[in-house]
């Protein structure tokens, strides 16, 4: 049996797929089901994938396939259909939360590799659900400096730019315009320290004109 909600988001699914046959965005199901993250979105549709109501198609941008539908009154609750106004004018919709997008690969954060000399590289393309919004690159970490925090080597580091972190947030940092590090970032009186996420590494101390928040982690990437 599923839940009022499950069942008013498969109703919302399939009514988009049979008017523009492509799935809705997880912002336009957000909106749809009045949720207030999209991360309520993402529980909702791994519950349906579980029950083999929908799946997901790799490799391809909304991509949802409903397989089946419930019968009506298989909800806890009475659901009333959930319907979308869609716009028919000519305007370019926003890229879905779930399509791929491509971001700069500025190589590996390494000692003594300043962010900027690795400007103008290769793309790397990432599920759009991952970033959020802000401007965003990635780079491929290396070393072990991080793994107490799942980081590890050979890894991708998703990084929003942003010149501001709070204290708590993994940051690229980068020490008097020379040395870059994926670190947490926290403030100790008047200095800026640095922290590893690896007992065998010790913390780094800073004055604040030594360090430049580059920006900071917003997802990871790992091949397997």
């Amino acid at each position: 049996m599923l839940t009022r909600k499950q069942h008013e988001l498969i109703c919302f699914i399939s009514d988009r797929l049979n008017e523009t046959g492509v799935s809705p965005s997880f912002e336009e199901m957000k909106e749809a089901l009045d949720l207030k993250s999209k991360s309520g979105v993402h529980r909702l549709i791994s519950a349906l994938e579980e029950r083999e109501f929908i799946r997901r198609l790799p490799n391809r941008a909304r991509a949802l396939e409903v397989l089946r539908m419930p019968e009506r009154g298989d909800a806890k609750k009475s659901a009333p259909a959930v319907t979308a106004k869609v716009d028919k004018s000519p305007t370019t919709l926003p890229p879905a939360a779930n399509d791929v997008v491509e971001i700069p690969l500025h190589g590996r954060i390494a000692a003594g590799t300043p962010i900027e000399a690795l400007e103008g590289s290769t793309m790397l393309p990432v599920p759009a659900a991952l970033l959020g919004a802000g401007e965003h690159y990635a780079l491929e970490v290396a070393g072990d400096s991080m793994v107490e925090a799942g980081i590890l080597d050979g890894d991708f580091a998703l990084i929003r730019r942003t010149e501001t972190a709070r204290d708590g947030e993994i940051v690229v940092a980068l020490i008097d315009d020379v040395e870059a590090t994926l670190k947490y970032f926290r403030k100790e009186g008047a200095m800026i320290r640095l922290d590893p996420a690896n007992r065998d590494y010790n913390p780094q101390r800073y004055r604040p004109d030594q360090v430049r928040v580059q920006g900071k982690l917003a997802g990871l990437l790992r091949r397997y």
